[in-house]
């Protein structure tokens, strides 16, 4: 039994895969499970209609991820905190307290596991921090006070 794979089945199928299966087992496993779909004529029409939706939105997300990365070139984010008399910061600035400043100041979206900090800063100067978005980089600079 031809049929369409609507969710990811291990050993079996990927989502969006076509495949041939033993018909007991679609009948009785996958079919009830919602995790496949009939392969007819309409459902592999539907299926080519959403690859290529999936695609366009693919193509501009990745569009808007440029943009967003070309715009943190030569930003400078200021963020403050309390200190002791050393310029130690009481609480250390994490990446989600990155990324929710970036939003509030420029209105910029960044994932917050792009933001590559090896451990939270915790004392007050200048920084220069890194984003990778699958591959893409970019950075800009956090000022401490």
């Amino acid at each position: 039994m031809k049929v369409i794979f609507l969710k990811d089945v291990p050993r079996v199928g990927k989502r969006h895969d076509i495949k041939e299966v033993n018909d007991g087992y679609a009948m009785n496993f996958l079919l009830p499970r919602k995790l496949v779909e009939m392969a007819t004529a309409k459902a592999v029409a539907e299926l080519e209609l959403r690859k290529k939706n999936i695609e366009i939105e693919r193509e501009v997300q990745t569009d808007l991820l440029m943009k967003n990365l070309e715009e943190l070139k030569g930003k400078v984010l200021h963020m403050s905190g309390r200190t002791d008399d050393k310029g130690h910061l009481f609480s250390g600035i994490h990446r989600r307290d990155i990324v929710d400043a970036m939003q509030k100041e420029y209105h910029a979206s960044i994932d917050e596991g792009a933001i590559k900090l090896e451990k939270p800063i915790k004392e007050v100067g200048e920084y220069e921090i890194l984003v990778d978005v699958n591959g893409k980089k970019s950075s800009f600079k956090l000022i401490v006070e």
